[in-house]
């Protein structure tokens, strides 16, 4: 059984008050995984909320049957599967793989954010949600500026 101790190693989880952690508590399972064992691939339904206990979790999309790219890693006491939280799109949309045996826990999606929503205190945890999706963005901006700058091809119609 996973403990209120264990919860509040989880970073998301950090502004959960013990109420909010006795109610989650009941909900949250856990997972053994070894390495190279698949979480959930691509375009799966996203019906659970991940959390690392330990371990490491590689996120990657898959380019052409060829080619994998790393959007990347998950490590212990941060959370993955954000696509479980959402309203509208409930489907993953990278490849989660455990790099090295790991620890998961999970929780049903709906029911995590049916907590936030029973608790002014869910308020706080949506604004660090926020801050890890706009981190995340501006990261990925950059990159995809980099590739532009960088790939021949694109190079040459930055540079006209």
């Amino acid at each position: 059984m996973v403990t209120i101790n264990d919860l509040k190693k989880i970073l998301i989880l950090r502004d959960f008050t013990n109420p909010m952690l006795e109610e989650l508590q009941p909900l949250v399972q856990s997972r053994e995984c070894n390495e190279r064992e698949i979480i959930f691939n691509e375009n799966d339904p996203a019906e659970l909320f991940y959390m690392l206990k330990r371990g490491k979790i590689l996120l990657e999309v898959e380019i052409s049957p060829r080619v994998m790219m790393s959007l990347g890693s998950i490590k212990y006491g941060n959370s993955f599967g954000w696509s479980a939280l959402s309203a509208a799109d409930r489907t993953h949309k990278s490849n989660a793989l455990c790099t090295e045996p790991s620890e998961i826990f999970f929780v049903p999606g709906a029911e995590f954010m049916q907590i936030l929503d029973r608790h002014p205190e869910g308020y706080k945890v949506m604004k660090n949600i926020f801050t890890i999706f706009k981190r995340r963005l501006e990261r990925r901006t950059v990159q995809l500026i980099n590739v532009i700058r960088n790939y021949p091809e694109m190079k040459e119609l930055v540079e006209e």
